[in-house]
């Protein structure tokens, strides 16, 4: 028998009259018994006719001034729950069962809070990771969830490629090389073999399969890898209609002459890559007379456009930062401000945000100034057409002087000796159609560095300028490696025979000098990616900590306000520091350009979300990146490469293709019958007859023996003199050769039979008559 349905409770009844001032619809919100919309509201005030058209406008303006959340039918106190969500369990502690809100999202500029979930004797016990609806309030010892019902289980992002085995049943291949099984598919809806999907769970139970939700097409068309990226890792690429229609408003604004520095007749240039899809930066300089050079870094004004509290500024904060892909870019703002009205290009004005700096002979920087100016560039020019001209002698009078003060910035940041990792680019060309040209690893020239230098100069100048002037701060921080990291460290350098004292100093330039010291090119890979894990993660943050990477003190983001919502909201300080204001606009657009309160307020709260976000935009890049690799190798399964080991694992060992990257494993199970033991702590495998080992930083040469195009998985394999897989070897160059006894560093070794590592991927039905993941291979190379 059915429970009988229950009425949803109203808002407690009070009596008020007239327009309620917001601290009276905060408190009526908070103190509601049941959902609290405009309707509610309207209703308890006693609200008709004009005084209902104010209340959606004060609501708005709530909203705006983060305030208050929701949607209209139920809003909710900004930071707060609402009454009745949908929670998840992040933490099990003492006993205690802990939630948070499954949507919270970043914009809310607060962590989510957590919340005590209250024991329910209508639902079984709960176990981290369960979704579940619950009603929520909070006291004074915190947020309290009383469970309704529990959820079943979602799968964010699963795509897929379908398959049909034998018996004519549809699976769904996984395009994550972490995902090893397919998982079968309960509904294929109108998808056809072979077509990229996205699906969802069909049930509680993973036997329940999936259902597909979303056809997408080809797996391997030229645009489908950036595609999977942005679906895996659930990135916003569509932007809402409120937030079109403001940017269009805001590329209305006019210039204001009065208020702005006229640099329109200043030779400003902009270096960047000639595929750059957005100019958010130029710079120029001129001898002063006194062996030093007067410097303007000139940079977008988008703190101009973009409105604290807008839509426009709401969703900027909710992606973080553009994503860069070789066939697209899904940018932080709409492209009529990213790639139009905020792109600085050649004889147009802009609104820019320029940074005048003195540079002494010494390389230093001795005096720094902001004001908002309006810019006119000499020239847009590509790096390697900048080079040519310094490199021929037809460079014009300002690219001279950028380069002269280049090697003073040059003289002192190697004086200053930050960590030096040769860490090589991948870039990858397409035609027209979107199909691969070419993958090679980019070229690293003077006029990288010259722009980088300037772009450094002028974040320092910035993070300066603000705590001179006692303003808010986003840093970015990379702190010193920790003492676990450097124990580690430690613990690798004395497995290959060399010495690290803890108690010395920890300065990038001791790792540089370790480098250098290394003339073998296979053990300098091999300690270089070495130092490579002993380093922290960057990050956002309002405290300072430093970046001990680049050896500053103070560092912050203030060149790319285009592509980094760090960079806006560093701009924005020094609107206020500077006190920078715009005069007030006419057009439907929030007021004012500096920091908002809840930007001060939450600022900690919002660095945590962009750090985030940047960490998903690094990893979808990385993804997406390794997919155009492996189709670009699909073609060449069977050839053999020069190649260096970049891990090691008992499982077996990842190999990384000189010149080209794209990672790829060599299983333990192709190494022969030898017996081999994991050194954890020599990150090495060690055969047990022959002395054979493979280690990090080792080069050899590896058959590729598989290239999935669509998880980006490459496989490898030993080759012998007939191009098979080995099962005894001889004496090679590489891997080495061991001549002392077994086991090495501290501890036992741990042992690896043949088989014992991850599962091979099949690719012919199983006795199951299921298919494996499948190896597509993709366009050779014409």
């Amino acid at each position: 028998m059915q429970d009988k349905k229950t009425k949803p409770k109203r808002p407690s009844k009070k009596t008020f009259q007239g327009l309620p001032s917001k601290e009276q619809i905060l408190e009526f919100i908070q103190t509601a018994d049941g959902p609290a919309g405009k309707r509610e509201i309207g209703k308890a005030f006693g609200l008709k006719g004009q005084e209902k058209i104010a209340l959606k406008k004060r609501l708005k303006d709530m909203a705006e001034e983060g305030l208050i959340d929701g949607k209209r039918t139920a809003y909710h106190r900004m930071g707060g729950v609402p009454k009745v969500t949908v929670l998840k369990v992040v933490a099990i502690e003492d006993g205690e069962v802990y939630a948070e809100p499954e949507n919270w999202a970043p914009d809310a500029g607060e962590k989510p809070p957590r919340l005590l979930v209250m024991e329910s004797k209508k639902m079984a016990a709960l176990k981290r990771g369960d979704r579940f609806l619950a009603r929520n309030e909070e006291t004074e010892r915190g947020w309290r969830a009383t469970p309704m019902k529990k959820l079943p289980a979602r799968t964010e992002g699963l795509m897929g490629v379908v398959e049909f085995d034998g018996s004519g049943k549809p699976w769904l291949a996984p395009v994550d090389k972490r995902v090893r099984n397919s998982s079968p598919i309960s509904d294929v809806g109108e998808a056809k073999e072979g077509e990229l999907v996205l699906a969802e769970r069909s049930g509680k139970s993973p036997r329940s399969g999936v259902k597909v939700i979303e056809v997408i097409g080809d797996p391997l068309a030229p645009k489908a890898f950036s595609l999977i990226a942005i679906a895996k890792h659930g990135i916003p690429h569509i932007f809402p209609d409120e937030a079109l229609a403001e940017a269009r408003r805001a590329a209305e604004l006019p210039l204001s002459e009065d208020d702005r520095e006229d640099l329109r007749d200043v030779p400003i240039v902009a270096i960047d890559p000639a595929d750059a899809r957005d100019h958010d930066d130029a710079i120029w300089a001129e001898p002063d007379g006194k062996g030093g050079y007067k410097a303007i870094v000139a940079i977008a004004d988008v703190s101009f456009y973009v409105r604290p509290g807008g839509a426009l500024d709401r969703e900027a904060r909710k992606r973080g930062n553009s994503v860069y892909f070789p066939d697209r870019v899904v940018p932080m703002l709409p492209e009529i401000l990213s790639a139009d009205v905020c792109s600085l290009v050649e004889g147009a004005d802009r609104a820019a945000m320029a940074c005048h700096m003195t540079i002494s002979s010494e390389g230093k920087i001795t005096d720094w100034r902001f004001t908002r100016a309006t810019v006119r560039l000499a020239s847009n020019v590509a790096y390697e057409d900048a080079q040519a001209r310094i490199d021929d002698g037809t460079a014009p009078d300002h690219l001279k002087h950028l380069w002269g003060a280049w090697k003073l910035l040059h003289a002192a940041r190697e004086a200053r000796d930050p960590l030096d990792l040769d860490l090589p680019e991948r870039q990858v060309r397409l035609n027209d159609d979107g199909v691969i040209e070419e993958i090679a690893v980019r070229e690293r020239l003077d006029a990288h560095r010259v722009v980088e230098d300037f772009m450094i100069a002028a974040n320092v100048a910035a993070a300066k300028a603000l705590e001179a002037k006692k303003a808010p701060v986003v840093y970015r921080v990379h702190e010193t490696p920790s003492r676990e990291k450097l124990l580690a460290f430690k613990e690798y350098l004395a497995s290959q025979g060399r010495n690290f004292a803890m108690g010395q100093v920890i300065t990038p330039g001791l790792f540089n000098r370790l480098i250098k010291d290394v003339s073998d090119p296979a053990e300098k890979a091999l300690i270089m990616e070495a130092v490579l894990r002993s380093q922290t993660q960057a990050y956002y943050g309002p405290a300072n900590a430093g970046h001990f990477g680049l050896a500053l003190g103070s560092y912050a983001h203030f060149t790319s306000p285009i592509r980094r919502y760090a960079d806006l909201l560093v701009h924005r300080a020094l609107v206020d520091a500077y006190k920078l204001e715009q005069p007030k606009s006419k057009l439907d657009l929030p007021e004012g350009t500096g920091l908002s309160d809840r930007d001060r307020s939450t600022l900690g709260n919002i660095t945590d979300a962009i750090s985030q976000t940047e960490r998903r935009a690094m990893e979808a890049e990385r993804d997406t990146i390794d997919r155009y690799v492996a189709a670009w190798l699909s073609g060449r399964v069977g050839e053999t490469f020069d190649t260096r080991i970049t891990g090691v694992q008992g499982f077996g060992f990842f190999a990384t293709i000189d010149k080209l990257g794209g990672d790829g494993l060599v299983p333990v199970s192709t190494l022969g019958r030898e017996y081999f033991h994991y050194d954890e702590a020599a990150q090495k495998l060690v055969g047990e007859k022959s002395g054979t080992e493979y280690a990090v930083g080792d080069r050899l040469k590896l058959k590729l023996a598989e290239a999935n195009a669509l998880t980006g998985a490459l496989k490898f394999e030993v080759p012998d003199s007939d191009g098979a897989p080995i099962e005894k070897r001889g004496e090679r160059t590489s891997p080495r050769k061991r001549t002392h006894q077994k086991g090495s560093g501290k501890g036992p070794a741990k042992g690896v039979k043949k088989g014992n590592g991850a599962p091979r991927q099949k690719h012919e039905q199983n006795k199951r008559g299921r298919p494996g993941n499948i190896r597509h291979q993709g366009r050779k190379k014409k």
